[in-house]
């Protein structure tokens, strides 16, 4: 930092952060999970199966994984190589074999099948971490969760709201700038803006509704055409109809087979 640099008080700090949510509140009100699932077993799962890979990925091929091991006594008891096989676009398909007939056989132990609503019992299932069970805990049973995944951990530290790099770490810190109510949504819209504007190696800077709130502003491209073109996303045509559509309890697989673009 500069010497002559102007100090961020914590309150300062804290106004600044709770401004940069509002507005990413109004340039995404259209954030959701973009994992495919209709109740939590399916969630988790699609957590799970998340990691190294693409959402777009995982829900392309969840349903035929889920019409075959709909819940958690289902896949407990399903045939490794053929899990193997349903899985094996997501990547790291033996380890991630591994983690679903675990969690699902202690569901299946530990809850009569059903997956718990509790963080302190969602980290001991296998392949479950604190990320996995706050996507959980926040998307299938409402409680607020901070979500840090590389997207996330990337633009806190870009916005200054933490220098931890730790996910942990960077959880507690970013929830102390905002009302828990907040985390759960919050954690949707920063990770749609990093996959969609605040990229890993050039950010588009110049396209950014935070440009007058982030320090890191300049980092990327600055001239707002060809920031632009560096964007990955546009919202799909007919938001308001899209809206109305969740609203009245579209489901995402309903809305993606209406021609919806929700996946990065």
């Amino acid at each position: 930092m500069a010497q002559n640099a102007k100090v961020e008080t914590e309150l300062g700090l804290k106004r600044r952060a709770r401004k940069m949510n509002r507005l990413l509140a109004d340039a995404y009100p259209y954030a959701v999970p973009e994992l495919d699932f209709e109740n939590p077993f399916e969630l988790l799962v699609a957590t799970v199966l998340s990691a190294q890979t693409t959402d777009v990925r995982v829900n392309a091929i969840t349903p035929a994984l889920f019409a075959r091991f709909p819940d958690a006594k289902a896949m407990s008891q399903g045939d490794r190589a053929e899990i193997e096989e349903l899985i094996r676009p997501t990547g790291f398909y033996r380890a991630k074999t591994d983690s679903l007939l675990g969690l699902s056989a202690a569901l299946v132990e530990r809850f009569d099948g059903q997956v718990p609503g509790r963080l302190e019992e969602l980290v001991k299932l296998p392949g479950v971490g604190r990320k996995t069970a706050n996507v959980v805990l926040g998307n299938a049973f409402g409680v607020p969760g901070i979500t840090v995944d590389t997207h996330f951990g990337r633009l806190a530290n870009r916005f200054g709201w933490t220098n931890e790099t730790d996910p942990v770490k960077v959880e507690f810190a970013v929830g102390e700038l905002f009302e828990k109510r907040d985390w759960t949504m919050l954690s949707h819209r920063v990770v749609f803006h990093g996959r969609r504007v605040c990229h890993a190696r050039k950010p588009a800077c110049g396209a950014c509704v935070l440009a007058k709130l982030c320090p890191s502003y300049g980092i990327g491209e600055e001239i707002p055409a060809k920031a632009k073109a560096l964007l990955k996303y546009e919202l799909a045509p007919g938001r308001e109809e899209l809206l109305a559509k969740m609203l009245a309890g579209a489901t995402r697989r309903e809305l993606r087979a209406e021609g919806y673009g929700l996946d990065a």
